[in-house]
């Protein structure tokens, strides 16, 4: 009985789960489609992007920063298959997965390119997708899961917003982003090439093979506020539709980074740090060599900065003497990094052309609140 209640419950979900009149297609690596329609991983129409038949939203504790653009988060996997859990890593997902992220910003009022600098995203949705009334669309990029490892591939939105051609070197996006005061800033929004996802989703430095970041039990236990039938648990959300094998407690949980939340300081920061820093900060990523790490299962304070110097000094480093002085974020190389919009001294490298203000505040905080003094 139990179990037939289950397979129930799925088929209903599947149902009130986007645009259930396009299946998803699969296509090999030599032959991916210029236009993401064929894809069948979401159908702008009608005023609305909806998710393809089977996809199941997602979002994150803390998610990447990239130029305050927002994402629809979406994962499919070839029916009969599931993730395999794991309590530390990406979870294991089955050849033909496919991850889709949709970046859009809200709409200001005027001029047509401006959009509005914001972290509510409550007026964003249309069910479980968008209402192209409200957002613009800029990119749908794709992670897709090939025999022989993960493919990225980037899609950008024409100005219709009916449909998204493959870039493969990548576009840039001219906008306006409007604050709530009504202040606004030109900038340059970068769709990556393909081969620059690969700076950030080969976390693996030894390898080289990409990987999924953020389908982590760290990142996913949550509430998920927008599913066709209301909020609930991701995880059990993807038990009850067979996308996990198994759930195993106790599941670990990242911090929301925002100002306000119910997470301490020494949380919401080393959260915010992992997400946007730890696929390469870490003992096999890219950043190995610097000896500063950056993720989640890091402990010691020295190899999260504190007190540390430069693997290499020069123009990064400012003037700074430590990666994190205790007490004194004005003195420590992160905050200038990350403070930074130069390309040779910003962190991280890639994925935004603007300074995460609020981002930056919390890690000034978070600084500040460090014991300790560097000889």
């Amino acid at each position: 009985m139990i179990r037939a209640l289950i397979f129930a419950c799925a088929a209903s979900l599947l149902v009130a789960c986007g645009d259930t009149s396009r299946p998803v297609r699969q296509f090999a690596a030599d032959a991916y489609p210029l236009q993401l329609s064929d894809w069948g991983v979401v159908h702008a129409a009608h005023d609305r992007l909806s998710l393809g038949n089977g996809f199941l939203p997602y979002d994150l504790n803390t998610p990447l920063f990239s130029d305050y653009a927002h994402k629809l988060r979406a994962l499919w996997l070839p029916p009969g298959t599931h993730a395999r859990y794991t309590a530390d890593g990406v979870f294991d997902l089955p050849v033909g997965a496919i991850i889709s992220k949709t970046f859009y910003y809200p709409r200001a009022p005027t001029p047509q390119d401006a959009v509005l600098r914001t972290d509510d995203n409550s007026g964003d949705f249309s069910g479980e997708g968008l209402d192209l009334r409200r957002v613009r669309l800029i990119e749908t990029r794709l992670l897709v899961h090939q025999e022989d490892g993960w493919d990225a591939l980037a899609y950008v939105w024409d100005d219709d917003q009916t449909d998204a051609r493959l870039e493969i070197a990548g576009d840039l996006k001219q906008l306006h982003l409007v604050k709530a005061d009504g202040s606004a800033a030109a900038i340059n929004y970068v769709v990556p090439t393909r081969n620059e996802c690969a700076n950030c989703h080969a976390t693996d430095h030894t390898s080289g093979k990409l990987q999924p970041i953020g389908l982590a039990a760290r990142h996913l236990n949550k509430i998920y506020e927008h599913y066709a039938d209301g909020h609930a648990s991701q995880l059990s959300r993807w038990l009850e539709r067979g996308y996990l094998d198994r759930i195993v407690e106790p599941v670990p949980a990242n911090a929301l980074w925002r100002a306000g939340a119910f997470d301490d300081l020494e949380h919401r920061a080393r959260s915010y740090l992992d997400v946007n820093c730890g696929h390469c900060h870490n003992p096999k990523g890219a950043a190995d060599t610097s000896g500063l790490f950056l993720n989640a299962a890091e402990t010691s304070m020295r190899r999260l900065g504190a007190c540390k110097p430069p693997i290499a000094a020069g123009r990064g480093s400012g003037g700074r003497h430590f990666s994190v002085v205790p007490g004194q974020p004005d003195a420590s190389i992160l905050i200038y990094r990350v403070g930074g919009t130069d390309p040779g001294v910003m962190m991280p490298e890639l994925g935004r052309t603007t300074v995460h203000e609020e981002g930056l505040e919390l890690l000034r905080h978070w600084v500040e609140s460090l014991p300790g003094v560097c000889a």
